[in-house]
């Protein structure tokens, strides 16, 4: 598991020395004057390998989120929604580009990855540790986050004695501990059950207002990307570009049941056909 050093703000993510970018023009979304996106990509690429075997996996992307907005990224299999996703959080470096993110990150993959030998609350707790937070102070604010969460009482057990929708509740816990202010979610209900989706759909929905987040959101589920986003961001097939942006402005809270998510998810989703067969062909 990785804990991302919450301490970096207007980090700015260069290309990566040991490859070969091609040029690119830097293309600034934001007008002169207008705030501080928390999030800026300009023509990010990325590719791995090299010769025959070069794969490129992200090309020549370009987006900006504000702050506080709720970006669902959405693509086929293998269009780079992770490596983007990492390369926002610091763990990967663009080939040609450049990716900036003003605040404090923090990041959810689809398994919860927390520590198994420690219990829920010394989890959290490793989050505030890594932040500078005094001992003395910890335990506190860890059960505080805990029962934002809605577990309280479970902080003494460990993550294998948690339900899989428990343990991503924990692991949002974890994320908020890292004073996130970025939110980067890699298909983090993937693997759960379409309850426990739907319940932890509302649990983030409740976060990102109270804490005034800005989350990007990667998913493979269409009606999920509606049912959360402000906008739904469609990336293309390998290699990953932005092909379509599609605006939600539909009240909350949203249900995934609803004709208009299910009206607007039928749109993207044969926007996404159209790309896989575009790409297929």
């Amino acid at each position: 598991m990785t804990l991302l050093d919450s301490s970096r703000v207007n980090r700015s993510i260069a290309p990566d020395p040991c490859t070969t970018p091609r040029a690119t023009a830097v293309d600034h979304h934001a007008g002169a004057g207008a705030a501080t996106p928390a999030i800026s990509i300009n023509r990010v690429s990325r590719a791995f390998g090299a010769g025959a075997q070069r794969i490129v996996a992200l090309d020549g992307v370009d987006l900006t989120v504000q702050r506080h907005e709720f970006v669902s990224l959405l693509g086929a299999s293998g269009c780079g929604k992770s490596t983007l996703l990492n390369i926002l959080a610091g763990l990967d470096r663009p080939s040609a580009g450049s990716a900036a993110v003003d605040g404090r990150v923090g990041l959810m993959f689809q398994e919860s990855a927390l520590f198994p030998w420690l219990t829920v609350r010394k989890n959290v707790e490793t989050a505030l540790r890594l932040r500078g937070m005094p001992r003395r102070e910890r335990t506190g604010r860890a059960d505080q986050l805990l029962e934002s969460v809605h577990l309280a009482g479970f902080g003494d057990r460990r993550p294998h004695e948690l339900s899989g929708g428990m343990r991503q509740r924990a692991a949002l816990a974890r994320a908020l501990a890292q004073g996130a202010e970025v939110l980067l979610m890699d298909e983090p209900f993937g693997a759960l059950d379409a309850i426990t989706r739907e319940i932890l759909h509302g649990e983030v929905e409740r976060q990102w207002s109270e804490h005034a987040l800005t989350i990007v959101f990667v998913t493979h589920d269409v009606r999920e990307a509606v049912r959360l986003g402000d906008r739904v961001v469609l990336l293309s097939s390998r290699p990953g570009r932005v092909v379509a942006q599609f605006d939600v402005d539909l009240e909350r809270p949203r249900s995934l049941d609803s004709a208009d998510v299910n009206d607007l998810a039928s749109a993207i989703t044969a926007e996404l056909h159209r790309e896989v067969r575009r790409h297929a062909g």
